[in-house]
C-alpha cells in the first residue's frame, strides 16, 4: 500500500486530514487502496483523534519507502523549500498549498519532479477549490492563452464588499473580516496585494510558459480605498474590486501583469463576484473567454483541491507536469508607473 504523508497540521492541514477520512472510500476507489501514514508539525495535539500520526522528524518521512505522496502544507519557503526538494529528489510526488514556494520556485521544483519521474502539484496553491490550474495546464493546452484577469483574494474581496453593501470604512471592513477568520492578525499580504501577485504569477507563469517572479509585479493594495471611493464608483455604474491582470500578445514576448483596484462596471462579469469568492476569467484563442468561480480560500475548500492532487499523484505513471516554466529576466515585463484614477474593466 502507498502511503501519504501530511507537512503541516495547520488550517489546510486539518482540513486535508479531515477530508481524507470522510472521503476515504471514494479515494480509494479512484486512486487506489491508501491511508495518512505520517503528519508533520512541531506541535503535539494530545486532542487530536489524528494524534498517533503525529510526528516532529521529517526524516522518517524522507526515508520511508512506503510514502508515495507528501502533502506540504506548512506555508512559506523555509523549510517548505528544503522539504520539497528533498522529497523530490527521493522520487516522492509533492502537492501544495503553498503559493509562496510555488510562485517563487515552481520553474525549478516542476524541473526537479520530472527529473526524478515524480509530479509536483499545485492546484490548492491559487483558488481554493476552483480548478484553473489543470484547466490551464490540460484542458486548454490546445489554446494560447491571451489574457487572465481575476478575483483571486478572498480577503479583500470581503472588505470591499462590504464597503460598498454597508458603507463600512475600510478599518471597520478589515476588524469585522479578522472577527469572521477571514483575515489574519496581520493582514498584510491580503490588503496589500502580495497575496494576489504570488497567485497571478503562477497562472501566468504556467499560461505563458515563463516564470514570472512576485517581485515584478506593480502590486497596489485596498488600503486607501474609502467610503467616497465606492459611492463614486456606484454613481458611474461600477465595483471598485482588487482585480490581478496578466496578458501577452501572440506576437510578442512581453508580458503585462498587475494587481491593483479596478472599476468594474456592472455589465462585466467579476463585478458580480462579491464577499469571499474568488473568480478567474481567461480568454483563449478557441475557446474564447471562460470564467472559473467559486470559494478561494478555506479549509475545506482547499484540502478538496489538495485532496485531487492526491489522487492525480497517486495513480500517475511518473510526473503529471506536462510544461516546465523557463527562466526569463525581468526585461520581458512592460513596465507601467499606472495612471491617474482607476483603471477600469468594462
Amino acid at each position: 500500500m502507498r502511503k501519504i504523508a501530511i507537512l503541516g497540521f495547520g488550517t489546510v492541514g486539518t482540513g486535508a486530514v479531515e477530508s481524507f477520512y470522510y472521503h476515504k472510500d471514494l479515494i480509494e476507489k479512484r486512486a487506489g487502496e491508501t491511508d495518512i501514514k505520517y503528519i508533520l508539525d512541531i506541535r503535539d495535539f494530545p486532542e487530536s483523534p489524528y494524534k498517533d500520526k503525529v510526528i516532529h522528524d521529517f526524516s522518517l518521512i524522507e526515508n520511508d519507502p512506503e510514502i508515495a505522496v507528501a502533502a506540504e502544507l506548512m506555508g512559506g519557503t523555509n523549510p517548505a523549500l528544503d522539504f520539497t526538494k528533498r522529497l523530490l529528489k527521493k522520487g516522492i510526488s509533492v502537492v501544495t498549498s503553498n503559493k509562496e514556494l510555488v510562485a517563487r520556485h515552481g520553474a525549478e521544483l516542476i524541473s526537479l519532479a520530472k527529473a526524478n519521474g515524480c509530479s509536483y502539484l499545485f492546484e490548492a496553491s491559487t483558488g481554493g477549490a476552483i480548478p484553473i490550474i489543470r484547466t490551464l495546464g490540460d484542458s486548454l493546452s490546445a489554446n494560447v492563452i491571451y489574457k487572465i484577469q481575476g478575483i483571486l483574494n478572498g480577503t479583500t474581496n470581503f472588505i470591499l464588499t462590504k464597503m460598498l453593501e454597508e458603507q463600512m470604512t475600510f478599518s471597520d471592513a478589515l476588524k469585522l473580516a479578522q472577527d469572521l477568520g477571514y483575515a489574519e492578525k496581520d493582514p498584510t499580504d491580503d490588503i496589500s496585494g502580495a497575496d494576489s501577485a504570488r497567485k497571478i504569477c503562477i497562472l501566468a507563469s504556467l499560461a505563458f510558459g515563463k516564470h514570472i517572479k512576485p517581485e515584478w509585479v506593480r502590486t497596489v493594495g485596498i488600503d486607501r480605498v474609502t467610503k467616497e471611493d465606492m459611492a463614486y464608483a456606484e454613481s458611474i455604474g461600477a465595483k471598485i474590486k482588487l482585480v490581478a491582470v496578466a496578458s501577452k500578445e501572440p506576437d510578442s514576448e512581453k508580458i503585462f501583469i498587475t494587481v491593483e483596484p479596478h472599476l468594474v462596471c456592472n455589465n462585466h462579469q467579476l463585478s458580480v463576484v462579491s464577499d469571499v469568492f474568488n473568480a478567474v476569467m481567461v480568454d483563449a484563442s478557441s475557446a474564447g473567454r471562460l470564467m472559473f468561480y467559486g470559494r478561494g480560500a478555506g479549509k475545506l475548500p482547499t484540502a478538496s483541491a489538495v485532496l485531487t492532487d492526491v489522487c492525480a499523484a497517486l495513480t500517475a505513471d511518473g510526473s503529471l507536469n506536462n510544461d516546465v516554466w523557463e527562466d526569463c529576466e525581468e526585461d520581458i515585463i512592460i513596465k507601467t508607473d499606472g495612471q491617474e484614477g482607476l483603471p477600469i474593466l468594462e
